[in-house]
C-alpha cells in the first residue's frame, strides 16, 4: 500500500490506460461500495470559465456567516493538496491518506474498478469532506457535467456559469452540445442557477424537462453598478450598495451574482446575513485569476486557456492603465484552438515567451510560436505602428519568465497565461524572488 500522497497519485496514474475517459459507472460502483452521502447542503458548480471564482465567493461568504465549510476544486496549481479547503484552510497531505486508503478497499470489494486518476482523487476528496464536520459543501465539475465524477454527488443548488466552447472533443463542438453536458448536473425540483446571460436553449430545456428550480440571469437575478459600488436583485430579496469583489476582472459580477441567487434560493437551509455577503466579497481570494502581482515590471497571471477566457483577459488588460509595452508567458495545451486562444490579445502583446509544460497534453513551444506568428500573418487590420511581435521559445515557465523580466523595463508589464501548468510552473518558484531578481 502507498504510504505517501505522492505515492498514492503515482497510484492513481496506473490504474486506467486514459487520461479522460467520461462515464460515471465507474465512480458509481465505487461511490456505493463506500456509501458515500452528504446530509448536508451540496453546491455543485459548471460552465466552461468562472467555475473557480464561483467556489471561491460561495466558500468565503458562508464561511464569513459562520458556517463549516468544504470546498473541492481542480486542477491545482503548485500543490494537489490545493484541491480541497476545509474551513479555509488547504488539507494537510497526511489528512488525505486515510481516505486514498478507503477508496482503493472499495475499488479492489467493487471488482477491482479500473478508476482514472481524477475518478480515484475525486472519491478520496469526496470521502474526506463527507468524513469532516461541515455545514455545507462546495463542488467544482472538473470537465462537463453529465458523466464527470462529481455529478456523482446529488447537488441540492447547481450552478452553471459561462458556456463557451472549450474540451470539444468530449464535450461536442457547439455551445448546444457542450451547453447539454454541463447540465447534467441540475437534479429535479433543485434550484439551477443559470449565470450565462445567453444560455444554450439545450440548458433551458433541460432544466425545464426535470422540473428544475430555475434562475436566469436577467430574468429571475440581475444586478446593476457604477463605478464606486454595486447592487443585486432577485425574486423579491435585494443587495444595495455591495463593494466590488475582492477579484479582479469584467466578468466577477456575473459570477457574484450567480453567487447571490444560489445563497438566495439555500436561505432556508443556510440563510446568510447581509454583512455576510459584503465581508465574503471583500476578503474572497484566488490565485491565478487576473491576479496583478505589483511591482517593477507588473506581473499578471492568470488561467485563461480558452477564447472566451482569453477575451475577458484582454479586455481586463486594456482597463489596466498604461504600459509602454507587454510581455507573454504562454503555454497551453495542444487540443486547444492556439489561434482563437491568442487572437484576443495580438493587439496588447509586444513580445511572446512560449514555453513547453511538463505534460504530454501541452503544445511544444515551438508549435506555439508558429500559431502566433500564423495568427499575426492572418490579421486584416494591425494595430496602427505595431510591428510583428517577437517571439521566443523555451523549455519551461520559470525561463520564459526569467527572459521576460531580462528583456523589461521596470515600467512594462508580464502576463503569465494559458494553462494552470503555466501559472503553476511560475508560482511554485515563487514570484517575490523573481521580481525581486529583477529590481536587483
Amino acid at each position: 500500500m502507498p504510504s505517501t500522497l505522492t505515492e498514492w497519485l503515482a497510484h492513481c496514474e496506473h490504474l486506467h490506460p486514459r487520461e479522460i475517459d467520461l462515464t460515471l459507472e465507474r465512480t458509481l460502483q465505487v461511490r456505493d461500495q463506500l456509501g458515500l452521502r452528504f446530509d448536508v447542503p451540496v453546491f455543485t458548480v459548471a460552465g466552461t470559465n468562472g467555475k473557480g471564482s464561483t467556489c471561491a465567493m460561495l466558500e468565503a461568504i458562508l464561511l464569513q456567516a459562520g458556517y463549516r465549510v468544504g470546498v473541492y476544486t481542480s486542477p491545482h496549481l503548485v500543490h494537489f493538496e490545493e484541491r480541497l479547503r476545509l474551513n479555509g484552510e488547504i488539507i494537510q497531505a497526511e489528512a488525505l491518506l486515510p481516505h486514498f486508503a478507503a477508496v482503493e478497499a472499495a475499488r479492489l470489494a467493487a471488482g477491482e474498478v479500473a478508476l482514472t486518476y481524477f475518478e480515484f482523487t475525486t472519491l478520496a476528496i469526496l470521502h474526506c469532506m463527507a468524513a469532516a464536520p461541515l455545514d455545507a459543501v462546495v463542488l467544482e465539475v472538473g470537465l462537463g457535467g453529465r458523466l464527470d465524477a462529481v455529478n456523482a454527488i446529488d447537488t441540492d443548488c447547481a450552478i452553471i456559469t459561462s458556456i463557451d466552447i472549450d474540451h470539444t472533443a468530449f464535450l461536442g463542438p457547439d455551445r448546444e452540445s457542450i451547453g447539454r453536458e454541463k447540465a447534467g448536473i441540475l437534479r429535479a425540483s433543485k434550484p439551477a442557477i443559470i449565470g450565462d446571460p445567453m444560455p444554450p436553449a439545450s440548458v433551458i430545456a433541460h432544466a425545464e424537462s426535470l422540473g428544475a428550480d430555475l434562475w436566469r440571469f436577467g430574468q429571475d437575478f440581475n444586478y446593476a453598478g457604477d463605478r464606486q459600488q454595486w447592487g443585486w436583485s432577485g425574486r423579491g430579496r435585494r443587495h444595495n450598495s455591495l463593494g466590488y469583489p475582492a477579484l479582479r476582472g469584467a466578468n466577477q459580477l456575473i459570477n457574484a451574482s450567480g453567487v447571490l441567487a444560489a445563497l438566495s434560493a439555500m436561505r432556508d437551509r443556510l440563510p446568510v446575513p447581509a454583512q455576510a455577503v459584503r465581508n465574503g466579497l471583500a476578503m474572497v481570494e484566488l490565485p491565478g485569476r487576473f491576479q496583478v502581482v505589483p511591482g517593477q515590471p507588473a506581473l499578471v497571471l492568470d488561467v485563461a486557456h480558452n477564447p472566451h477566457a482569453a477575451a475577458a483577459l484582454a479586455h481586463n488588460l486594456d482597463q489596466m492603465g498604461y504600459f509602454p509595452r507587454t510581455f507573454a508567458v504562454f503555454g497551453a495545451m495542444a487540443d486547444k484552438d492556439i489561434a482563437e486562444l491568442v487572437r484576443p490579445l495580438l493587439p496588447l502583446i509586444d513580445a511572446w515567451h512560449c514555453c513547453d509544460l511538463p505534460t504530454p497534453r501541452a503544445a511544444s513551444a515551438a508549435a506555439l510560436a508558429e500559431a502566433i506568428d500564423a495568427a499575426w500573418a492572418r490579421q486584416t487590420h494591425k494595430p496602427a505602428g505595431r510591428q510583428a511581435p517577437l517571439l521566443q521559445t523555451h523549455p519551461d515557465p520559470c525561463a520564459a519568465l526569467h527572459n521576460a523580466i531580462a528583456a523589461a523595463d521596470p515600467a512594462d508589464r508580464i502576463l503569465i497565461f494559458g494553462s494552470f501548468y503555466t501559472v503553476g510552473g511560475v508560482l511554485q518558484q515563487g514570484l517575490p524572488r523573481l521580481g525581486a531578481a529583477h529590481l536587483g
